[in-house]
């Protein structure tokens, strides 16, 4: 194996939006690769500090947690390229629609398939970064997205992941084996 050096380069990365209020209640989105689940009911969101999602989340103490659909790449991936400090205007320019959270300070995306809400636990501030914490305190689907049984249908979603190597995003597919199952002919 040829040695590449030190990368944060682990694949897939997820890609997940930050849904936040700014001061004057306009709907602050955010794309976030680096963080995820952390426990059962906690989420954590590892962003750089100068983002306007930071003034957010300790200003109002709670944020929407996003998996976004192929059919909303574009504005997605914008919501990662435009600051809201710079953009005051960035989420109305791209036609997405919201609704206010029932549980949370923080808005929904009527256009993406899951949303976790929640309530912001802890703020970290660590040498390798900056890390905010949040409870999980409801799931919203969409119910295009979910099967008989009222789960959520992975491959419903077309949701899609980010490739650090080259900068692109690719579409999860079809179930390729059962967690907890496929390696057992190894017990």
């Amino acid at each position: 194996m040829k040695s590449l050096g030190i990368h944060p380069w682990l694949f897939p990365q997820p890609v997940y939006m930050i849904g936040t209020y700014n001061d004057d209640d306009t709907v602050n989105q955010m794309m976030m690769a680096w963080g995820g689940i952390v426990d059962y009911k906690m989420v954590a969101l590892n962003i750089a500090a100068d983002h306007q999602t930071c003034a957010n989340l300790r200003r109002r103490k709670a944020f929407t947690l996003a998996v976004p659909g192929v059919d909303t790449l574009e504005a997605s991936d914008y919501f990662g390229m435009v600051s809201g400090r710079n953009v005051p205007d960035k989420f109305e320019r791209t036609g997405l629609h919201v609704v206010k959270s029932d549980k949370v300070d923080a808005p929904i995306v009527s256009e993406y398939p899951v949303t976790l809400e929640c309530v912001l636990v802890e703020e970290q501030q660590q040498p390798y970064g900056l890390r905010f914490l949040g409870e999980i305190v409801d799931v919203k689907a969409d119910e295009r997205v979910l099967d008989g049984q009222g789960k959520i249908d992975a491959e419903k979603l077309h949701a899609f992941v980010f490739d650090v190597f080259k900068n692109g995003y690719y579409e999860v597919g079809g179930m390729c084996g059962n967690a907890w199952k496929s390696g057992g002919k190894f017990k």
